[in-house]
């Protein structure tokens, strides 16, 4: 590298590609290090992230500022003022006429170099003055000139062109611009990087089912790159036979074809022509048949694009598996075509369309003519193929549900009844990948598969032709169907015949092994099981049978037990409303699916229902199996777990403690569920104040665990958190924030990162650096924690507000007052409404509003609400607790301040020293 070159990053929107690389191209040739795609900006990225990278690993940015470039879904305005539009290596230059609308006000008036309009040699000094300011030529600047498109000497054929110095090539046939295009960067920049992964004759394919926009993707490439080709040519390749015709039609387009040759004579004349021509695009549409395709491939300096559902290249040509939209692309495509919906709606129906473009496509049409959002998901739940049927979609030759119902019926009439078959049981199944090995095992068991059940390649057949249809996507080990797929083929089949079908899916599930639901290890397999038992249709299907009810109830012990609450709740209520009408409410298996029911209602932090469950099935129980019965002591243990979510301490403990004792006596001193109870007992003690107690039963409960079930067992991580956060009680910081820290990198390793007992340690770890007054450390963890429960459990889940109620104290702590005043306002006013104005997490928040009013001097408000606080805690928790002492505390300290010493020593029996604050707060 010379002491001239620098390293250029080129920031482009995803449509101006063209631009960057002409751009790229001039800044290598002016002897420059460049990088184009490093970032390949698209919706939902962090704009300002991705700049400030790229600004930190180049010499400076080059922004091709544009209408594109400047989408609020790229970032927002504020973002520009905060960073980027302030540091001075970022080189704009305009590669069309932007208006003051269209750029950010911060960068109105900063000079920016304007490329378009003008030919390349001016251009061109246009760009290099940008990067290096004003430089007179030394000598004549040459214009390289515009190449006929006949031309076989250009020098240069792979250099990029000026995209506004051309228009459309004078050799092209394709169809008009789709407008409503949108998304696909990745695809789209993969797809050009790999045309040009080679000097001779690339042949690209993009594979994958019907609707998932293959016909969009290349239309818009044509479009985009128009200007650096002379000849592109589309040609319609469903009936392979016809290619020496389309051929002929384009032989004769540019003069080489011979009257009275013949079609195929003519066809070889144009693949000899495009051996020696540069700049041609060829593009091969819904080739589905590789085999009659590749003796039609050309071969030369060009580029063949070839779309097709089916997935067998191999050998033939560069493949690229093409899936759905990414959820922010289809957020952004919603919302660009439905005017007026929100995110959170557009996320929800992507989600029900399962991210398919032709489906939004169709869903678009359907609600800007005056449907309901609301009314449009309920038909998509029990009329699917009829939805399915309408389509405005001009730029899609039918609908789903036709797309569908022709390639199914191809497949039939081909004489594949074993796929035919295997379609319709995936069809019944869940849309996420389905193991091959559930099938392989089951084999001679399946009724509705024919063919020789001792066949060992009937499957991988089968999934060929699937695959070759577009009706599946195929993996490694696995298969997939689309849902909106599955959902069209499951109204076809007669009743008897889908009667049939659900109990070979009943076979097939019932056969899987996934292992233990609460051991970490096993969860992957558990993940993938209940992926399909969770679906509402196959959940529906399969209630019924009594082969899969342990596997369903083990199901939703797994969510419970890997932090997916809500799900568990969807499968436990799901199950429990037809069990207890078939089976009856004293059913064991009822009981245990209204237990974990109970479990993940508690989790979504709705305490009141989940008391209610759990005290009519501890009725039941203790009246079928007796008080000692293992079953009847998980609910005794419930009850206390769920008092003491409500607050209810002293009633907790009381359920807890004998609990305790029955599990000793009936289980042993280490039994999991005994060591559980203990575990309770301690941490009721924990709230109850009684700190030296709660440490001893949480040591011992740890080493049980430890010895038990293992260092890294998620009942050992809870233990040794636990015995942690009474550490911290007791005052031992520092031995706290050590055993936080090993228990977080454990959980992070073991569970996942927004697993709820990972985020449970990363607030615990940053309440140790609280404690320890590092304010700054801890609150971006606590930022971190917060963000990521509002995102999983919502805005007023009581854990939600837990993290609300530490930052904002944390925020008290580093002096911004106004900030931490308005925080613990809401999270109280939120306590109040979900928790109820006596539970001890509502008045923790009311004392800490009176803490902050106090910093505010606002003593006259932070007096009242205080007193109110202590008030109740004494007639609903007692002087003892631990809140009554510490709201007492600040209620005292805040006298004190006032003038009102008699007062606060009243209030704690002692003098206290004038001008000296206490202030405290709960961490959870």
């Amino acid at each position: 590298m010379t002491d001239t070159t620098q390293r250029f990053f080129v920031s482009y929107a995803g449509p101006d590609r063209a631009w960057a690389e002409w751009v790229g191209w001039q800044l290598k040739r002016a002897g420059h290090q460049v990088e184009l795609d490093r970032w390949d900006w698209q919706t939902g990225d962090d704009f300002v992230q991705k700049m400030n990278l790229a600004l930190d690993g180049a010499d400076a940015v080059v922004a091709l500022f544009s209408k594109n470039y400047f989408t609020t879904e790229r970032w927002t305005r504020d973002e520009w003022s905060a960073t980027v539009a302030t540091r001075g290596r970022l080189v704009p230059v305009a590669i069309e006429a932007l208006s003051d609308d269209d750029v950010p006000a911060l960068l109105r008036n900063r000079l920016y170099q304007g490329l378009h309009g003008l030919d390349e040699p001016a251009a061109t000094a246009a760009l290099l003055e940008a990067v290096h300011g004003p430089v007179p030529p030394v000598g004549p600047v040459a214009f390289p000139g515009a190449v006929s498109p006949n031309s076989d000497t250009e020098p240069d054929p792979h250099r990029p062109r000026l995209p506004s110095s051309v228009g459309l090539p004078k050799v092209w046939s394709v169809r008009r611009r789709n407008p409503d295009f949108s998304g696909r960067e990745a695809e789209m920049a993969g797809l050009r990087a790999g045309l040009f992964s080679g000097h001779q004759a690339v042949v690209q394919v993009l594979h994958g089912m019907g609707g998932i926009g293959k016909t969009q993707i290349v239309l818009e490439y044509a479009h985009r790159f128009a200007s650096q080709y002379d000849l592109v040519w589309w040609i319609d390749a469903e009936q392979a036979d016809q290619l020496a015709v389309r051929y002929t039609e384009l032989a004769d387009r540019i003069g080489i074809a011979k009257s009275g040759a013949g079609s195929e004579a003519n066809a070889r004349a144009l693949l000899q022509h495009l051996r020696t021509r540069h700049r041609w695009l060829l593009i091969l549409d819904n080739a589905d048949q590789p085999d009659q395709v590749e003796p039609w491939l050309p071969e030369g300096p060009g580029h063949t694009v070839i779309t097709s559902r089916n997935p067998d290249w191999h050998g033939i040509a560069h493949q690229s598996d093409l899936d759905v939209f990414t959820r922010a692309d289809s957020n952004a495509y919603l919302k660009s075509r439905i005017p007026g919906i929100t995110t959170g709606q557009a996320d929800l129906l992507a989600r029900d369309l399962g991210d398919l473009p032709l489906a939004l496509a169709q869903a678009a049409g359907v609600l800007r003519s005056g449907m309901s959002l609301d009314r449009y998901r309920q038909l998509l739940t029990t009329n699917t193929a009829r939805l399915m049927q309408e389509s405005d979609v001009r730029d899609y030759p039918a609908p789903l549900a036709a797309t569908v119902n022709i390639a199914a019926t191809r497949l039939t009439d081909d004489g594949h009844p074993d796929a035919t078959a295997l379609l319709r049981l995936g069809a019944f199944l869940g849309p996420d990948p389905i193991p091959t090995a559930w099938l392989e095992t089951v084999r001679p068991r399946l009724t509705t598969i024919p063919g020789d059940p001792d066949d060992p390649m009937w499957l991988r057949n089968a999934l060929q032709h699937l695959g070759r249809f577009g009706l599946a996507r195929t993996d490694f080990d696995t298969f997939q169907i689309h849902r909106l797929t599955q959902a069209i083929l499951r109204t076809q089949p007669s009743p008897d015949h889908a009667a049939a079908i659900c109990d070979d899916v009943t076979t097939a599930l019932a056969a899987v092994n996934p292992g233990d639901p609460q051991v970490p290890a096993d969860w992957p397999t558990w993940a993938s099981l209940t992926a399909h038992l969770a679906t509402p249709h196959v959940t529906t299907a399969v209630a019924g049978q009594p082969d899969l009810r342990a596997t369903l109830l083990k199901a939703a012990h797994f969510l419970i037990r890997s932090g997916l609450p809500r799900a568990a709740h969807g499968l436990a209520t799901t199950l429990h409303e037809p069990w207890s009408t078939d089976l009856g409410p004293d059913h064991p298996d009822t009981l245990t699916c209204a237990q974990y029911l109970a479990h993940a209602s508690v989790d979504l932090g709705n305490y009141a229902k989940a008391r209610s469950i759990i005290e009519d099935t501890y009725v039941r129980r203790r009246r079928i199996l007796g008080e000692d019965h293992p079953d009847t002591l998980h609910s005794a243990n419930d009850s206390g777990t769920t008092l003491a979510y409500l607050g209810e301490y002293v009633e907790a403990r009381r359920m807890h403690e004998d609990a305790l004792a029955r599990r000793r006596r009936v289980l042993g001193e280490d039994h999991p569920d005994t060591l559980s109870s203990t575990s309770n007992v301690a941490a009721t003690f924990s709230e109850l104040g009684e700190y030296a107690e709660a440490r001893r039963m949480h040591e011992d409960a740890l080493a049980r665990r430890r010895r038990v079930l293992g260092e890294d067992h998620p009942d050992t991580l809870s233990s040794t958190s636990n015995l942690a956060s009474t550490l911290h009680a007791l005052g031992k910081h520092a031995e706290a924030h050590r055993m936080h820290e090993d228990t977080l990198a454990r959980r992070r390793r073991v569970l996942d990162e927004d697993h709820p007992d990972t985020l449970n340690s990363v607030g615990n770890l940053a309440g140790t650096l609280y404690a320890l007054g590092k304010y700054a450390e801890a609150r971006p963890m606590e930022e971190d924690v917060l963000a990521r429960r509002r995102r999983l459990l919502g805005e007023d889940h009581p854990d939600t507000l837990n993290s609300a109620s530490n930052l904002a104290s944390t925020l008290h702590a580093l002096g911004k007052h106004a900030e931490a005043r308005q925080m613990h306002e809401d999270t109280l006013a939120r306590r109040r409404r979900v928790l109820g104005e006596d539970h001890p997490d509502t008045l923790d928040s009311a004392n800490s509003v009176g803490t902050v009013l106090h910093s505010l001097r606002l003593y006259q408000e932070a007096v009242e609400l205080l007193q109110d606080a202590r008030a109740r805690y004494l007639r609903v928790h007692g002087a003892k607790h631990p809140g009554t002492t510490q709201v007492t505390r600040n209620l005292a300290a805040l006298l004190n301040t006032m003038g009102r010493t008699h007062e606060a020593q009243q209030l704690t029996g002692r003098k206290t020293n004038k001008g000296k604050r206490r202030f405290g707060r709960k961490r959870r």
